[in-house]
């Protein structure tokens, strides 16, 4: 795509993944301290396959090596305009650069292609999903998100414990009550469970396939666990495990679950059967701030880190507000939450595609 010197006087060219990239990539993302789950090439295939997004994902390359990535995901809607977010879809992205002399011409020259990308794409911003800001001039929505993790294991028992009383008590309520877990691929099953959570929360869902991509995707990274009332599926989740880390993304559970203390019982679970396979850190992925998910992490003794994403603002004048916080969705979701189930699952994926 381009070329250029970078900081020691090599040539730093940018390119876009392909098929004979791929596996350099994922090389790179596995060994990069910046890089994450959701820098893997794999979103790439998930997201145009199921989604019908195109995505850019470019690499930065000095050497015949690979020095850095920023997959960027092209959203454009009717109703919530034209983005270009790194990644799209995920609550993590935007530059991942390997240590180095060329480090910071490297996110220089990533920062100059993802632009000039946006330019081209005329869309309103440019968004990066990352942990910490690096663009002072950009804006920011410091305030709004705030991501959980902490250290699991070794032992299951001290986990527990560490779980502050009030939780810890829905977790050995769930225990007592006879529920039962088991691990497996099937997201057909959790699904239907998903979908009748995030419609109570009056949020639309994603189209099934998208689920099933993701596992056929990162199969050997992903699991999905699910929690029975006797013979009856009451909570589900759909957990990434990259490095060290257990990511639990994306969960819910039917209308039996609260009074089951199901939802508890489903994360002891994941993280029960994480420490026992060696996994060192439970990442229990982020939440609007003030809200009820918050809370829920906060009581089981996570503490928040604030979540400053960054936006490159180009036609849009001010950060978007593509969120269940801004007032002008209240009634939406409101009107949202007494849908029919069955009409809810057809209207929604056509809207949830587009909310990246």
């Amino acid at each position: 795509m381009s070329s250029q010197p970078d900081a020691i006087g090599d040539p730093c060219s940018v390119h876009r993944l392909d098929a004979l990239s791929a596996g350099r990539w994922e090389a790179f993302v596995d060994s990069c301290p910046e890089a994450t789950f959701f820098h893997r090439a794999g979103w790439r295939n998930v997201i145009e396959n199921s989604l019908n997004h195109e995505c850019h994902f470019l690499y930065a390359e000095a050497a015949g090596e690979i020095c850095g990535v920023l997959p960027l995901v092209h959203i454009r809607s009717l109703l919530f305009g034209n983005s270009l977010i790194s990644t799209g879809f995920t609550v993590g992205g935007g530059p991942a650069v390997s240590d180095g002399p060329r480090y910071d011409a490297v996110h220089r020259i990533l920062d100059a292609a993802a632009e000039r990308l946006a330019e081209r794409l005329g869309v309103g911003y440019l968004e990066y999903r990352g942990r910490g800001p690096r663009h002072p001039e950009w804006a920011r929505n410091g305030g709004l998100y705030a991501g959980f993790r902490k250290p699991i294991g070794p032992d299951p028992e001290q986990d527990m414990l560490a779980i502050p009383r009030k939780q810890r008590a829905m977790v050995r309520k769930g225990i007592k009550s006879g529920l039962t877990s088991d691990v497996g691929d099937d997201a057909r099953r959790m699904h239907a469970i998903y979908a009748e959570s995030v419609r109570n929360l009056g949020t639309p869902v994603f189209p099934r396939r998208y689920f099933e991509q993701l596992m056929a995707e990162f199969g050997d990274n992903a699991d999905i666990v699910t929690v029975f009332d006797g013979g009856t599926p009451v909570a589900s989740v759909m957990n990434f495990y990259f490095r060290n880390e257990v990511l639990p993304y994306y969960g819910g559970g039917t209308s039996a679950a609260r009074r089951l203390a199901a939802n508890d019982f489903m994360y002891w679970e994941v993280m029960r059967r994480a420490v026992e396979r060696g996994f060192t850190l439970f990442d229990f992925g982020r939440s609007k701030i003030g809200t009820g998910a918050y809370f829920f992490k906060k009581n089981w003794g996570f503490q928040p880190e604030s979540l400053d994403y960054e936006y490159r603002l180009f036609s849009l004048g001010s950060i978007p507000e593509v969120n269940p916080l801004n007032p002008k969705y209240r009634m939406f979701i409101v009107a949202w939450k007494h849908l029919p189930l069955p009409l809810a699952n057809l209207i929604g994926p056509f809207l949830a595609r587009d909310l990246g």
